[in-house]
């Protein structure tokens, strides 16, 4: 966790909601009832970005950077977060067909801003990401975006496979990277695109493949049989603006 990011104490933490700063995550001492708690788990619950985690009083001492966390801990996002709606909307007054980056469930932070830099340059309209386990816009993340994270917007989503369903009823398609898909210079990537990458480990999970209209391979050609996520990503969305380069001529 952060430095930059944490919040603890009653006080502290009550004013960070209402101030109107997303709280990408909430500790709270399991079995506390009273009313200050209380009064912020209802600001917690107004908030879609806020994830609740009851823990024990061992967990939130190991969190706190203070001791004095009187059983609440938050951590604070270090920039604030887009509407999915209103990136559409930027797609539209450009005149151009939306081109979004969807991440299912990436958890490394230096990933995470590699992907948001490669967005921005490759003129992706925003990156989604989910609201649960996954990293979210934190001070590592911002760094490793190289400042990219000021320009291109950032849209959190509380079920991926949800959003993409709403998104294919605008007209939107989708591809994610998987080894055991059409290589993806057989595939077109013209038009109304999301790029969806999978988690560092395990991949897109099932669910979110299911939702995605066509699977595309990079060609490997080397003694091991994955790119980092970052990197795929990278290398499929150049597919994507040389597609959309080509289109236009």
């Amino acid at each position: 966790m952060e430095e930059s990011r944490i919040v603890e104490g009653r006080n502290a933490v009550l004013e960070a909601f209402r101030s109107g700063k997303t709280i990408d995550r909430l500790f709270v001492l399991e079995g506390c009832k009273d009313g200050p708690v209380q009064t912020i788990l209802r600001e917690a619950k107004k908030s879609k970005d806020t994830v609740v985690s009851f823990v024990k009083k061992e967990r939130l001492d190991q969190l706190s950077e203070t001791g004095k966390h009187q059983g609440v801990i938050a951590y604070a996002a270090s920039y604030d977060y887009a509407e999915l709606d209103d990136i559409l909307a930027s797609a539209r007054e450009k005149g151009e067909d939306p081109f979004l980056i969807i991440l299912d469930n990436i958890e490394d932070p230096h990933n995470l801003g590699a992907i948001i830099r490669t967005a921005n340059q490759a003129g992706a309209h925003g990156v989604v990401i989910p609201k649960h386990r996954a990293v979210g816009l934190t001070a590592t993340v911002a760094k490793a975006s190289a400042g990219a994270i000021n320009y291109t917007p950032v849209a959190k989503v509380t079920n991926i496979s949800k959003t993409m369903e709403e998104l294919k009823e605008q007209g939107m398609w989708f591809v994610c990277a998987d080894m055991g898909g059409t290589t993806m210079y057989d595939l077109n990537l013209t038009g109304s695109i999301g790029l969806v990458i999978g988690n560092e480990g395990h991949g897109v999970s099932e669910l979110v493949k299911k939702n995605c209209d066509m699977v595309a391979s990079i060609p490997m050609y080397g003694d091991i049989d994955s790119l980092n996520a970052s990197v795929a990503c990278g290398v499929l969305a150049y597919e994507v603006v040389r597609q959309r380069i080509n289109k236009a001529k």
